[in-house]
């Protein structure tokens, strides 16, 4: 801090800091100089290895970092568990693209060789995204970084398997599920994101009705017509069934009758349409659920390659073509009665963008009841705590209504299911065990194979407050004391996780949830990287540097749950971390190499009291904000402290009148100020703290909070 400085340089301290901090080996719990007794853990919400830093990682890392190194100085036995998502689906994508440029594809390479070339991916690119949180100033122990993919995490993925299992809580069933044909697998919830397309809602005779649908090409499925029990138009004909006229699929021009029974069920909604609807179980969930309660057979005509089959004459076809097919030959049946401008949520796969194809398929469900149960029953007992309140009833409401998780996908990259076919027998004969059987116990006599399905990249992500992790490890910082994470997966991860901790552990994984706001640009829009508003954080740190941009994010974090990003709270960071360095030198200019630590207040200036009665303010304020995670709200307290009541008043008032009382005020304050500024900016104080004669510990970082 020599005086020909006259600003803080970030790119010249941060990255020595960082060294400074894994070199006092204290991120690591087991080092650290002072335990209070206390357990203090938070695991890092697992990013997947195909990432890269976002905002909200940034958010993420920001706020848990504060927290981390505030209980750290307090003397808590504190530490972060990092790591990374192996990322089924995303990952296995990445990898095909590379080879489609090899003009090869996973099929020609066959499964063990594409393995082998995802795994030289991964420990190529997969850890990037762990540099880019150290970036940040993310304090985590390295030394216990897990993969979800580790030997010791995936034994627990397949005992967690087989124990489903035994308790009978999996299952095997064809049903109707989310179907990318592009990624030739069955998907999340999560996995499916929506757009609106501008598209056509027909209006099809059926008989003595009309029905309003914008899919005609799955009319060769239904299996029956439904219509809402309340709905008087139509109660006469629940329970009857009806003469359809339609297209005859083998030869062009012709008409045939077919009969379809008509349901009451109260999915029919009055208000769509005509209010009456076709029932397809095979090409859509609801229907599928419909034709679930009222025993209809499925008729599938879309495959899993997004043509139709059992069509006739129109298999073999694109959806898109048959539709254009069968609508003209419907118009010139007279069967279109007309046809309206319709804007839909399309739902399309969020990896690839590929249009889902809700088909039927044979595939493991875990059994939700029970385990639902179990969660809603931690919240309303107080045994997780939900953070702000206002998320809680949307989480009660999944739980409430939540359908069996279809656990299994059609990928080669992930968790292989430890399910054992036998090569000779029926599709049903298998075995759940998690070593291969010796003698196959259907046929007696065949090599049984190991099915080529994974689990759903969830199954194995809900495990993470748990699996892996050393007996120790477990015993001393299980359970964790809060997750911090987003809301849009606050049901299917936060859940699960809480349901596995109680199967698995007896416990739930964490007691607080706490549900940072979305990152969206300054005029309240999400974030897009394709229409170029996104925004990079490590590009702000390149610009402004880490604390700055910690400071603008956790700035702006003041409560609502959306964060209207606005980059001056960066470029106001960056003055405040300058105002740290100047202040900083001006008082260690003024205190030399052994400066008063202690102050006698029977010699204070009414200046001094007034100053230390703020800084106590200060204090008990940050620790009250911390504790119910209101990070923004600390962060100015702070601010409003050191730049208005310690820089722009106290310190001009000892220019003015300058005495060696003053001085020991001064370095206490500056000492003080550093300890509670160090969890929202680390660096800039850290670097300071290195410049301070007689500073109480090596490094900030574990420096008495309380002192």
């Amino acid at each position: 801090m020599s005086e020909e400085k006259k600003a803080y340089d970030p790119k010249e301290a941060e990255s020595a800091m960082y060294a400074l901090w894994e070199q006092s080996g204290f991120f690591n719990p087991d080092n650290l100089p002072r335990k209070n007794g206390k357990p203090f853990a938070v695991f890092l919400p697992l990013p997947n290895i195909t990432g890269n830093l976002h905002m909200g990682h940034a958010l993420n890392a920001a706020v848990t970092d504060i927290l981390i190194r505030y209980h750290r100085m307090r003397g808590f036995d504190t530490v972060w568990f990092p790591g990374t998502d192996h990322a089924g689906i995303a990952a296995q994508n990445v990898v095909e693209k590379e080879l489609k440029k090899e003009d090869t594809t996973r099929h020609k390479l066959g499964r063990e060789a594409f393995i082998a070339r995802v795994w030289e991916w991964k420990k190529k690119y997969g850890d990037i995204i762990m540099g880019q949180f150290k970036t940040m100033g993310a304090s985590f122990d390295i030394s216990r970084t897990r993969f979800t993919l580790d030997p010791g995490y995936a034994a627990a993925v397949a005992d967690a398997f087989v124990h489903y299992h035994k308790q009978d809580l999996l299952y095997r069933a064809y049903r109707t599920i989310n179907w990318c044909t592009r990624c030739a697998t069955g998907i999340s919830d999560l996995e499916v994101d929506y757009k609106e397309e501008e598209g056509v809602l027909y209006y099809l005779k059926y008989g003595p009705f009309t029905v309003a649908t914008s899919r005609p090409e799955t009319k060769f499925g239904d299996t029956a017509l439904a219509v809402n029990p309340a709905d008087e138009r139509y109660k006469k004909y629940i329970g009857t069934e009806v003469e359809i006229t339609t297209l005859d699929t083998a030869e062009e021009g012709k008409i045939v009758i077919v009969r379809l029974p008509v349901v009451g069920d109260e999915a029919a909604d009055m208000a769509f349409g005509t209010g009456i609807i076709k029932v397809t179980p095979a090409h859509d969930i609801a229907d599928f659920e419909i034709g679930e309660r009222h025993t209809l057979p499925m008729m599938q005509v879309i495959d899993a390659r997004g043509k139709m089959m059992n069509a006739g004459r129109f298999d073999g076809l694109k959806v898109s073509e048959a539709r254009e097919k069968i609508v003209s030959e419907l118009r010139a049946a007279g069967l279109v009665e007309r046809e309206e401008k319709y804007t839909r949520n399309l739902a399309i796969c969020s990896r690839c963008s590929t249009a889902i194809e809700p088909l039927p398929s044979r595939q493991w469900f875990l059994k939700m009841e029970r385990l639902a149960k179990a969660t809603l029953n931690a919240l309303e007992k107080g045994e997780t705590n939900i953070v702000p309140d206002n998320f809680a009833a949307p989480y009660k409401a999944w739980l409430e209504n939540t359908r069996d998780w279809c656990v299994s996908r059609q990928l080669w990259w992930g968790h292989r299911l430890p399910v054992w076919l036998c090569t000779k027998g029926k599709e049903d004969d298998y075995v759940v065990a998690k070593e291969k059987p010796a003698a196959c116990p259907h046929c007696g006599e065949c090599v049984m194979t190991q099915t080529e399905d994974v689990c759903d990249t969830w199954f194995s992500s809900a495990l993470w407050p748990f699996a892996g992790l050393s007996d120790n490890d477990l015993k001393r910082f299980y359970p964790s004391q809060v997750l911090i994470t987003a809301r849009d997966i606050i049901n299917l991860w936060v859940g699960r996780m809480v349901f596995s901790g109680l199967e698995f552990k007896g416990a739930v994984p964490f007691k607080d949830v706490f549900i940072h706001g979305t990152v969206l640009t300054k005029d309240g829009k999400r974030m897009s990287k394709s229409l170029g508003t996104g925004i990079d954080p490590l590009t702000l740190v390149e610009k402004y540097g880490a604390d700055a941009t910690r400071f603008g994010i956790v700035w702006q974090a003041m409560g609502t749950q959306d964060i209207r990003f606005d980059e001056a709270a960066v470029v106001a960071g960056r003055k405040f971390a300058n105002k740290i360095f100047n202040a900083s030198r001006f008082v260690i200019g003024r205190v030399g190499t052994a400066p008063r630590t202690e102050i006698d207040m029977t010699k204070a200036t009414p200046a001094d009291v007034l100053v230390l009665g703020r800084a106590d303010v200060t204090k008990k304020a940050v620790e009250k904000h911390l504790a119910v995670y209101e990070f923004g709200q600390a962060l100015h307290v702070l601010y409003d402290f050191f730049w208005h009541d310690y820089c722009d008043v106290y310190i001009e008032e000892v220019k003015k009148a300058p005495s060696s009382e003053a001085d020991a005020v001064l370095y206490a304050l500056l000492v003080g100020s550093l300890k509670l500024l160090h969890p929202f900016m680390p660096f800039i104080t850290e670097a300071v703290w290195q410049e301070l004669p007689h500073a109480e510990q090596s490094v900030l970082m574990v420096a008495d909070w309380e002192k």
